[in-house]
């Protein structure tokens, strides 16, 4: 038999292999070096041997597509392909450590701890929907965090990119992915909905604070199909202790249409990220599965069975932003603070699925000792949040699309920013005041964030009577990403 082009010591397009670092079913791992690389490096090399999975194959040109388009650091760096006339491969960058499959023995994990895993998995898959990607694999061994901290999604053969061709979807008529993460509408054919991650995410979620699945182990595709009627046993039916926010966001995930489901993997990450201001619905104490007659309802009502489909992934995120809104109850006057919930107002009312952060900076002195209590005897940050509640009750939003956030900093403008950043903020709305010397000298919060921030941002100015008697006001351009 001849010697495979791939052992240790061959040299495939300058790269050099070393040693076999894992066999999967579909492809197997090596570890290459190349002379003007300065890092660790693995080469992937997919099974084409008589009688492998023709699925396989097809997985691999996938990744093989979808991978050099990929950028940040929620993906790993790939710096090169090999194409199936020569020698297939794709070569990545090798991350250190283990995958989160490592970590089942450990199950169930603390709640903290869950909660800090899934918020920086659901960060990335916020960036890897941006990048026009819906992964259709997640699942501990597809998820590895780097020592700095961020997560990293791998294994992209079941993937699907806007831009690229879904071979999967043209040459195979069984869905493809993992039976006990799969989302209910993969069983009936629709690839193109990005909240088909955050339904997988969710039974990650379950499973790492509960130790069980939310739906077994069943790898049959009848068995698979009773997650299009059936829900799973609520989270505080198997531990009593579970905390009902974490509920509300498990089950959220869970919901067997995706219209029920967060509409963004960012949304998912900021309430991850806020425990305290998730809005508790009947999901929260729910203590049992739903009742046979909903379950039946569902089973036969076909709209259901068969749900619909987005457009895209980036009209889905388009049409879920993030907004946050800076309001100043200290020194705001009402005009200003009214012509700012115009503008939150008009951004909002086409979005009905965005969300509203408001958000106070209570500044700190650079020396002096900070107080906790007013002239009054009241708790700063907490009578902000009651201000900022009032500011909002107008726009009259629902609860779970506003959140209230009193930030404490010595430079507001950088808070802000920091904020935005850390929470994924698609917009950034903020006032600017009228002229002052100090404002002047030293620079204004509004035009710092304009300058810096990564995200859309309107600058809203106090309305002042023009010619005619019309109200005005100024909006920046977006800023640059």
């Amino acid at each position: 038999m001849a010697k495979s082009p791939v052992h240790p010591g061959a040299v495939i397009d300058g790269f050099v292999v070393g040693e076999c670092v894992h066999a999967g079913g579909m492809a197997t791992l090596w570890s290459v070096t190349r002379a003007d690389i300065d890092r660790p490096l693995l080469m992937k090399i997919p099974r084409v041997a008589e009688g492998e999975d023709p699925a396989a194959i097809v997985s691999f040109e996938m990744e093989q597509l979808i991978l050099p388009k990929l950028s940040g650091p929620h993906v790993p760096a790939c710096f090169g392909i090999g194409d199936f006339a020569h020698q297939a491969y794709v070569v990545i960058e090798r991350i250190p450590g283990e995958t989160l499959y490592k970590r089942l023995p450990e199950l169930p994990l603390a709640y903290e701890e869950a909660r800090g895993l899934v918020t920086g998995i659901a960060t990335a898959l916020a960036d890897l929907h941006k990048q026009h990607v819906i992964h259709h694999d997640i699942k501990p061994s597809s998820i590895m965090f780097r020592p700095s901290g961020e997560a990293v999604l791998i294994d992209y053969g079941l993937s699907c990119h806007k831009h690229l061709p879904d071979l999967l979807q043209e040459e195979f008529r069984l869905p493809y992915g993992t039976a006990p993460y799969m989302a209910p509408e993969r069983l009936t054919g629709v690839r193109n909905d990005p909240r088909s991650d955050l339904f997988s995410l969710g039974v990650l979620l379950y499973f790492f604070t509960t130790a069980v699945r939310p739906f077994g182990e069943t790898e049959t595709l009848r068995g698979m199909q009773r997650r299009l009627w059936r829900d799973p046993y609520p989270p505080r039916q198997l531990k009593a202790d579970y905390p009902p926010w974490l509920q509300e966001i498990v089950l959220r995930c869970l919901e067997i249409e995706p219209k029920g489901r967060y509409p963004t993997a960012a949304q998912l990450a900021f309430d991850l990220s806020h425990p305290d201001q998730v809005k508790l619905t009947a999901r929260a104490e729910k203590a049992k599965r739903d009742s046979i007659t909903t379950v039946w309802r569902r089973r036969f009502n076909r709209g259901l069975v068969q749900p619909e489909s987005v457009a895209d992934v980036a009209a889905q995120i388009a049409s879920s932003p993030i907004v946050a809104i800076a309001v100043d109850t200290a020194e705001g006057t009402d005009e200003l603070n009214g012509a700012l919930r115009l503008a939150a107002a008009r951004i909002l009312a086409p979005l009905p699925a965005a969300r509203l952060a408001c958000v106070n900076v209570l500044k700190l002195g650079r020396i002096t000792i900070d107080r906790t209590l007013d002239e009054q005897g009241k708790n700063k940050h907490v009578d902000r949040l009651v201000q900022l509640r009032h500011w909002a009750s107008p726009l009259k939003l629902d609860a779970s699309r506003l959140t209230v956030h009193v930030l404490e900093a010595v430079d507001p403008a950088s808070a802000i920013l920091e904020f935005a950043k850390a929470n994924q903020v698609d917009h950034i709305i903020i006032g600017a005041r009228r002229d002052s010397v100090l404002r002047t000298l030293l620079g204004s919060v509004s035009a710092k964030i304009a300058a810096e921030a990564n995200c859309t941002v309107t600058v809203v100015r106090p309305p002042r009577l023009a010619a005619g008697g019309m109200a005005v006001a100024e909006a920046a351009k977006p800023a640059k990403r």
